[in-house]
């Protein structure tokens, strides 16, 4: 244990914040370290991180960074979220560079193996005998660091070596939750449980859990593939790790909480058909909002559920733009994407406020091509998508884009937030009304018209769908079914509208309809924007409708 008491005493386990914050002044720097130790301290730093403390909870964690392997772990764990969130190419190289300080650490805890042990343990696994508490604790940890490490190989340089050198860790990583997974089957009997092994057990969740429920949002061909290379994608196995490992006491049990809000508030929508259960993640974070009233992550999350169940003031596109230029200014995460989106959202504005802003609509869209990044060698789809768009402003006598904020809304999956809320909707309905009717008056059509007309059907029959309106939302789906063959452009269009014809052959419980739309988008379209995006809602909507998508070609 450690030489001087860790403040542990002075938080309590159900004790005031106020008291566990006044009580961290005084914590000295401990002379000793154990497991134990390690995890109280660990668990100290998580309750300065959750209360916004983010640099004291990096101070507490430094001094034995180099020593513990869960310091290590929560140390660079703090610096890969501060480079996620930044985006800024010094915090990504800070991240890599701690998390590979925290790699080293760990691997000291690990198992030594000679020569002829590894090889004889590809054939038979390491048993629990072989295995003492320290070196269970410095896998798992040694696993949550290769996965970060991973994630941030992805974004740290353009090339193809840095992309394969993230997937060998990301299979590494999954391999090691697969043994620990092995070693907490072979000692769920044992009566001698102590809290280090809870600990352990939460770790296991955590990594099994997350894998799992990531792993099955892969369309069918994908799957089947990493399958057949040894990871497995079971949905319903990761889900019910992570709640397991969310109800528990262990340092990961908000992890697997925050792993499944990410799942239940974003990944549903935008990957599935916006399905998203609320009430789960309410139940999720409801003891953390009591525990953390004024924690920036609790309230960020809060505040998301709030905009899911329709619980937001309705503001006007002038504040909206106000927004989309900080983003575009400020963040590092795709200044293509919001650029484009600060243009889209400046062309719903009317022309005195678009005047007032001082903003040129042309010279926006242009500068997007020039802005896109490429990952592994590969454009971001949804940049792609963005430049494809902005093309129509690269002429010298540019073709204005119509309704690009609200197109782009759906590319996120917006409509099924809006449509929680009947007036916005009607609100909407009634603009793209609005464009419709302007665009039927025009006497010269441009190249883009039958593709305009199309995108406005398709946002009109979404309107309608949610309003309850459901045959003349199919009417309008069906219009741009019909228009396939004169489509120049947006060839998205009609396998995205098939699925959504899908969804609404569904909601009216016509299940062979339903499946018969989304199998005619995943098999008869390829090459076309944001496919990959669709591939995932259409794995979602078969997976809703029980026909297991390995089963389809």
């Amino acid at each position: 244990m450690a030489s001087v008491g860790n403040g542990t005493e002075e938080s309590g386990g159900g004790g005031e914040e106020e008291n566990f914050e006044d009580a961290y002044e005084n914590i000295p720097v401990a002379s000793k370290m154990d497991l134990k130790c390690a995890l109280e301290e660990c668990s100290m730093a998580l309750n300065l991180f959750l209360n916004n403390k983010f640099s004291e909870a990096l101070e507490l964690l430094r001094p034995w960074s180099k020593d513990s392997m869960y310091h290590a772990l929560g140390y660079s764990t703090i610096l890969v979220m501060q480079a996620a969130m930044t985006f800024e190419q010094q915090d990504i190289q800070l991240g890599i560079s701690t998390m590979k300080d925290a790699l080293q650490t760990c691997q000291r805890f690990r198992k030594r193996s000679t020569v002829v042990e590894s090889l004889s343990n590809l054939v038979s696994k390491q048993t629990v005998d072989q295995l003492t508490e320290e070196e269970m604790h410095a896998e798992i940890c040694y696993a949550e660091c290769l996965l970060q490490k991973a994630a941030l190989t992805f974004v740290q340089d353009e090339n193809m070596i840095n992309f394969i050198k993230g997937g060998l860790k990301i299979r590494t990583s999954y391999q090691i939750y697969k043994e620990c997974h092995q070693v907490l089957q072979t000692t769920q009997g044992n009566k001698s449980k102590n809290e280090t092994y809870y600990q352990f057990e939460g770790g296991v969740k955590l990594g099994i859990g997350a894998f799992n429920l990531m792993l099955s949002l892969l369309p069918g061909r994908i799957l089947r593939l990493l399958e057949f290379i040894g990871f497995s994608g079971n949905r319903e196995l990761g889900l019910c790790q992570l709640r397991e490992g969310a109800s528990g006491s262990s340092l990961r049990a908000i992890l697997c909480t925050f792993t499944l809000l990410v799942y239940h508030t974003y990944v549903s929508l935008i990957l599935g058909t916006g399905e998203a259960n609320l009430q789960e993640a309410d139940s999720l974070l409801e003891p953390y909002l009591l525990k953390f009233p004024n924690g920036s992550i609790i309230l960020f999350y809060a505040a998301r559920i709030d905009i899911l169940k329709g619980n937001f003031e309705k503001q006007d596109w002038l504040q909206a733009y106000r927004y989309a230029d900080l983003l575009s200014k400020e963040s590092r995460w795709s200044k293509a994407i919001y650029v484009f989106q600060k243009a889209a959202i400046l062309c719903m504005l009317p022309e005195d406020d678009l005047k007032r802003t001082g903003e040129d609509i042309v010279s926006l869209f242009r500068q997007v091509d020039g802005l896109k990044q490429r990952i592994a060698g590969k454009s971001i789809p949804t940049e792609k998508f963005a430049v494809r768009k902005a093309r129509r402003y690269a002429c010298p006598q540019p073709v204005k884009l119509i309704l690009p904020a609200l197109e782009m809304m759906y590319v996120w999956n917006g409509f099924a937030i809006v449509g929680k809320r009947a007036d916005l909707t009607e609100n909407l309905l009634v603009t793209i009304e609005k464009e419709e009717a302007a665009l039927q008056n025009e006497t010269n059509h441009n190249e883009y018209y039958v593709d305009d007309v199309c995108m406005l059907q398709l946002l009109k029959g979404l309107c309608l769908k949610h309003l309850g309106r459901l045959m003349q939302a199919e009417l309008c789906f069906s219009k741009v079914i019909q228009s396939e063959k004169q489509i120049k452009y947006d060839s998205y269009l009609v396998p995205f509208t098939l699925y959504e014809l899908g969804l609404l052959y569904k909601q009216q419980d016509e299940t062979e309809k339903a499946i018969r739309y989304i199998e005619t988008a995943k098999n008869n379209y390829k090459e076309y924007s944001m496919e990959s995006r669709l591939h995932f809602r259409i794995h979602a909507a078969l997976d809703s409708l029980k026909v297991s998508p390995a089963s389809t070609p």
